[in-house]
C-alpha cells in the first residue's frame, strides 16, 4: 500500500515509518510545519531536521506541508477564545481533529495515498477506535473526534506495542531519534510555560480569591489562567490547614471560587459538542468516562439531556474539557464539558 506517515521527528513516528517500509509499504514520510517562534520554545527547524535525517535514512521520499495559517486559526484562537471565556480547552484534541486528521488527512487522500499513519499510541481496527496496549502511553482520548471513516483509513503501527520496545527497534534499526525524549506541552509548539503565553494576548487583572460563600480569602491575577482543581498560583491571607483548590470561576465578576479537596468532588456534570465515533447509541448509555489524558476511568451514564451521572465522585471537572466515553478497550465518543 501507499502509506502517508506523519513524520514529526520524534522516536515515535520514526519507528512507525521504519515499521511500515520493513513491511513492504511503499512509504512517504510528511513534516507538518505549524509553528516557527522559537521564543515560544517551538523546535520546528530541530524537530524537522530530524524527520529529514529519518527519512534519508530509511530510503524514503520526504514531504513538507506547511499549516501555519490553519493551525493558528483553528487551534491557537480556538486556545485563546476558551480561556478568555473562562473554560479549559483541549488544544491537542483540536489539533488531530482540523490539523493531523483533518488538513493531513485529507491531503493525503487527494494526492493517490491509501492509508495514513501516525505514531500514536492507540488502535484502529475495523473502523473502532481502540486503547493503545500501553496504558501508560495510551493516547485514545485525544482521538475520540476520528470517525469510522477516517479510522478505516488509518493504521497506528505502535497501538500494540509497549515504549520500551518502541525505543529497543529504534536502537537495533539505527534511528538517530532513538534516544530522543517525548514532545511535551501543546501540540506542534513544544514545552511552553502556559501562562507566559496565555499572556501574549491576555492581561493580568487581579480578582479576589473568595470561599464558597462568599468571604474573600485573598487575590488572583485573572480567572482565565486558572482551571479547576488547580492548587497553586493564587495567593490567600487566611491559612485553612488544607490545601485549597480553584473549584469554581465567576468570569463575569472575576472571581477564583477555592474549597477544600472535598468541595471540588462532582457525582454529575453537563457536556456538549457530543461526537461518536460511529452510530450513535441509544441514550441514556452505561459506559465508563474520563476527562483527563491517563485519567481514571469512572463508570458513569449519560442521559438524553446530556448529563453525565458518575458511579462515585470526581475531582476537578473543568468545563472546557473533554469528557471521552469508553466501552471497554473501545472508544465511544466523547464531548466538551459544558457544567
Amino acid at each position: 500500500m501507499k502509506i502517508a506517515v506523519g513524520l514529526s521527528g520524534g522516536v515515535d513516528s520514526s519507528v512507525a515509518a521504519y515499521l511500515l517500509k520493513e513491511q513492504g509499504h511503499g512509504v512517504t514520510g510528511v513534516y507538518m510545519q505549524c509553528w516557527n517562534s522559537k521564543a515560544d520554545g517551538c523546535k520546528a527547524d530541530e524537530d524537522r531536521a530530524d524527520a529529514v535525517k529519518v527519512a534519508a535514512y530509511l530510503g524514503i521520499p520526504f514531504d513538507h506541508l506547511h499549516f501555519e495559517k490553519e493551525y493558528k486559526e483553528k487551534v491557537i484562537d480556538y486556545f485563546y477564545k476558551e480561556h478568555a471565556a473562562g473554560r479549559t480547552p483541549n488544544p491537542d484534541v483540536m489539533c488531530n481533529k482540523e490539523i493531523k486528521f483533518g488538513m493531513f488527512f485529507e491531503w493525503a487522500l487527494r494526492n493517490g495515498f491509501d492509508r495514513v499513519a501516525t505514531g500514536h499510541y492507540a488502535r484502529a481496527v475495523a473502523g473502532r477506535l481502540l486503547k493503545g496496549v500501553d496504558a501508560g502511553k495510551d493516547q485514545s482520548y485525544f482521538l475520540y473526534v476520528l470517525t469510522s471513516e477516517q479510522l478505516e483509513k488509518l493504521i497506528f503501527p505502535l497501538g500494540e506495542m509497549k515504549k520500551i520496545a518502541v525505543r529497543k527497534i529504534a536502537r537495533e534499526a539505527g534511528l538517530h531519534t532513538a534516544g530522543k525524549p517525548d514532545s511535551v506541552g501543546i501540540c506542534f509548539i513544544g514545552e511552553v510555560d502556559n501562562r507566559d503565553f496565555l499572556r501574549k494576548r491576555i492581561k493580568e487583572h487581579k480578582g479576589n480569591v473568595v470561599n464558597k460563600i462568599g468571604e474573600v480569602l485573598g487575590e488572583h491575577d485573572g480567572v482565565e489562567f486558572y482551571t479547576i482543581g488547580q492548587r497553586h498560583g493564587f495567593r490567600v491571607v487566611r491559612y485553612h490547614g488544607l490545601p485549597l483548590y480553584v473549584i469554581g470561576k465567576n468570569v463575569e465578576k472575576n472571581e477564583l471560587i477555592v474549597g477544600f479537596g472535598k468541595d471540588g468532588l462532582r457525582e454529575s456534570f453537563e457536556v456538549g459538542d457530543l461526537h461518536w465515533i460511529d452510530c450513535a447509541p441509544k441514550l441514556p448509555v452505561r459506559c465508563d468516562v474520563r476527562i483527563r489524558h491517563l485519567g481514571e476511568l469512572y463508570p458513569a451514564t449519560l442521559s438524553e439531556n446530556l448529563q453525565v451521572t458518575l458511579a462515585s465522585e470526581m475531582f476537578g471537572v473543568a468545563p472546557g474539557q473533554s469528557a471521552v466515553f469508553y466501552d471497554g478497550d473501545m472508544v465511544l465518543g466523547g464531548a466538551v464539558i459544558a457544567r
